[in-house]
């Protein structure tokens, strides 16, 4: 789907997330807002993903930076959405889903197998009991003998599965269905630094602007600047090393197809003074004028 369509899909989306059953939605972000250029590229869901849902609904969140990588991310979607028994979001666009590059199709062999455990034996089965690694719910085919049981929109009780008006059970399933997608970061890699691992400038990017960026990046260094990237494929959660990562640099720059919308994500989250470069004219950034936003940084770092 994409724009007014991920809209029309969000009760949906949060009943699954209520579930606990696992989904995954496909969102090719275009100009908006509303109807808006369809035919364009935006960055303009990211917030939305993230809270655009009643009441504290949590979802995992991935962004494809190449258009062999949308290959992959969306093996590494349905393994998180099956891992955790969760909604899991995908943010592409409308430039990268028209986007083309060579690349090697893998041998079925070297795919990572995604397991997946149907939970059979009825002994000691309850719906809502929960794996302690994942803290997601058993998994049950419809119509297994001995394993019936209610799901829907209806808040249950820890365990047992009946429907429940108890506060005190409502505040503890409400924070188990958020700290379970959290949980999700331990399947999360580091995020890598391409260029100086400390130092000035730090450019932060996103889903389909990773080529801009990383060219832009090379172009400023081979100008003798000290210019470091890293680009976000997991959004949510974040990679746990972010933070760390993020203060390491006196200055953080975030190149978005949006009005900042990470980068108000990372100053909420770690407090940084994030930078943005927002442009939402629906064409994607060129190489040019990223590096002279680069160079325009760079040089109000050495006169201060």
């Amino acid at each position: 789907t994409s724009g007014p369509g991920l809209a029309l899909k969000i009760e949906s989306l949060n009943l699954a997330v209520m579930a606990e059953i696992p989904l995954v939605v496909f969102d090719y972000q275009r100009s908006g807002i509303s109807t808006g250029m369809p035919t364009k590229t935006e960055q303009g869901d990211l917030l939305f993903a993230l809270f655009g849902r009643p009441s504290d609904s949590h979802v995992i969140i991935l962004a494809p930076c190449s258009p062999s990588d949308c290959f992959w991310t969306a093996i590494e979607a349905v393994k998180l959405a099956t891992k955790y028994m969760t909604p899991v979001l995908v943010l592409s666009d409308q430039f990268l889903i028209h986007s083309s590059e060579p690349w090697k199709l893998p041998e079925l062999e070297n795919i990572p197998n995604i397991e997946i455990e149907f939970r059979k034996n009825p002994e000691g089965f309850y719906p809502y009991i929960r794996d302690e690694k994942t803290l997601a719910r058993p998994w049950v085919k419809v119509g297994t003998p001995g394993l019936e049981h209610r799901i829907g929109g209806l808040e249950k009780s820890h365990i047992y599965g009946n429907v429940s008006y108890d506060p005190e059970n409502h505040d503890l399933m409400t924070k188990l269905r958020a700290q379970k997608v959290q949980r999700a970061v331990q399947d999360i890699p580091d995020v890598q630094i391409m260029g100086p691992s400390d130092g000035e400038i730090l450019v932060v990017g996103w889903g389909s602007t990773y080529g801009h960026i990383k060219a832009a990046v090379e172009l400023a260094n081979s100008e003798g600047m000290k210019v470091s990237m890293i680009h976000l494929r997991h959004l949510n959660p974040l990679p746990k090393n972010l933070g760390e990562v993020l203060r390491k640099f006196k200055k953080v720059v975030v190149p978005e197809l949006n009005l900042g919308q990470l980068s108000y994500v990372i100053r909420a989250r770690y407090l940084v003074d994030a930078i943005g470069y927002n442009r939402v004219t629906g064409k994607p950034f060129n190489v040019s004028e990223l590096l002279s936003f680069i160079k325009e940084e760079y040089k109000g770092l050495k006169t201060h």
